[in-house]
């Protein structure tokens, strides 16, 4: 369950990272800019994202290895 949550949590932070990179940088890079219900809210989203990759970080380093 550990490296199931940390594995989320690195994509969730890839794509919360691609999300602000593309918004300033315009590189078209993420899945998030690719979402039409989104479309004008992409900044949020990866800001959302970011947050909850952290948290999933959190949440994995806090279970108990065995």
């Amino acid at each position: 369950m550990k490296q199931l949550l940390e594995f989320l949590g690195f994509v969730a932070v890839v794509q919360g990272v691609g999300g602000l990179a593309d918004e300033f940088t315009d590189w078209h890079w993420g899945l998030v800019q690719r979402i039409g219900p989104l479309d004008g809210y992409e900044i949020y989203a990866s800001t959302t994202l970011l947050v909850l990759g952290l948290a999933l970080f959190a949440a994995a380093g806090s279970r108990s290895p065995g």
